[in-house]
């Protein structure tokens, strides 16, 4: 066997090895970042902290997503989406306007939103079978997003009235 027939070999060999080595480190900072989100007492120190945690559990899922472990996958995008609901619920419980004081909201949002975009590249690669059971998850992610876009930008119009109001006129 020549040089050449075992670089991509050893290419596959590195690429595991990333990969495993990612999951080990962010299963690391999922727990260190859990652990300080449920320490949290603040709701908007606590949303603040979900894009990182977010970061790091979709990280994990990735991993889960490449070992074709669909259901450890799906057990931390669950957890991901408990967690940004609550903090959602805690945030809205505040009585804050998001509109002139957008912290938290605005990270949760973001935070949101890049999971949605994460979780729609993931379930592309995966078949419409494999993909079913995360659907629920990204429709309440659609729903949450929504929901802390509106409460950041009330004064926008809906999408579906937008081109109707255009066209009237």
């Amino acid at each position: 066997m020549t040089i050449r027939n075992r670089m991509p070999r050893v290419g596959w060999l590195f690429f595991a090895a990333a990969i495993f080595a990612g999951a080990a480190f962010a299963q690391a900072s999922v727990a260190e970042l859990r652990a300080r989100f449920a320490a949290e007492r603040d709701p908007v120190k606590k949303a603040k902290i979900m894009p990182k945690l977010g970061d790091a559990e979709f990280q994990e899922i990735g991993a889960d997503f490449a070992g074709g472990k669909f259901q450890e996958a799906l057990g931390v995008l669950r957890e991901y989406r408990d967690e940004a609901q609550s903090c959602a619920l805690t945030l809205d419980a505040t009585n804050i306007n998001p509109e002139k004081h957008s912290s938290g909201f605005k990270e949760l949002q973001i935070s949101s939103r890049e999971s949605l975009r994460r979780l729609d590249e993931l379930l592309s690669h995966v078949t419409p079978d494999e993909q079913a059971p995360f659907q629920d998850m990204r429709k309440s992610l659609v729903d949450l997003n929504r929901h802390l876009f509106q409460e950041l930008f009330p004064e926008q119009p809906p999408a579906e009235g937008a081109g109707a109001e255009k066209q009237g006129h």
